[in-house]
């Protein structure tokens, strides 16, 4: 039991350094410093148990506070999984997005869209929406090159708080010059909500105006 709890230790350790150390995200920054996550590992992205990484996302929505300018973030870690490509991330991503979509019981959340190719959709679970960002170590945005593959899941209220004050297109515009200081480039794929579908974004894999979402919402 000792020997289990001093990987799942390591793990967590290897995630906090990845975003503490010289990470652009300063919002995600501050979440890791200030204890405001939660990282749980669930083995392999494609060969998970669904029923358990539900019943952890129900209790972080039930929990968090809502209405507080506090982002507060869970993270799911796949460190059993291996991606060679962006590609394979990807599907694996909306494989398991899907699942748990078809498990929730919930109606959409009414502030955002169900259509995947709407400019306002975000993925939805318990009625709330949430922005995905996927992360793995093979992805080309070193921002998103995390040492485990993992899927990170921000409560979209949160962003809406930020814009309500005044704050996101300030926090945006360091973000994005940091990610260019980072890498030599922003991100190509990073919108704000209302531009373009944010289901782009999430693998993190760069993809033209062709692209189409490989998930359906249940009928």
């Amino acid at each position: 039991m000792k020997a289990t709890v001093e990987v799942k230790e390591d793990m967590e350790e290897l995630v906090r350094e990845f975003v503490l150390d010289d990470h652009p995200c300063v919002m995600a920054q501050s979440v890791i410093a200030d204890d405001n996550v939660i990282i749980q590992s669930y083995g392999n992205m494609d060969n998970f148990c669904p029923n358990t990484l539900m019943k952890h996302l129900e209790m972080y929505v039930d929990e968090v506070e809502q209405d507080s300018m506090k982002f507060q973030t869970f993270i799911a870690v796949f460190d059993d999984s291996h991606f060679e490509t962006e590609t394979a991330f990807e599907n694996s991503l909306w494989k398991l997005l899907y699942t748990l979509h078809s498990m929730d019981t919930h109606a959409w959340d009414k502030t955002t869209n169900s259509d995947p190719a709407s400019p306002n959709f975000s993925f939805s679970l318990f009625g709330t929406s949430f922005y995905i960002v996927g992360m793995h170590p093979n992805s080309s945005r070193w921002a998103r090159s995390s040492p485990f593959p993992m899927i990170v899941f921000n409560l979209h209220s949160q962003f809406e708080l930020l814009r309500s004050s005044g704050r996101y297109g300030r926090v945006r515009d360091l973000i994005r010059k940091r990610d260019k200081a980072y890498q030599g480039s922003v991100n190509p794929m990073l919108e704000d909500f209302g531009e373009n579908s944010e289901a782009r974004q999430y693998s993190g894999r760069a993809v033209g105006d062709d692209w189409k979402c490989p998930y359906l919402t249940k009928k």
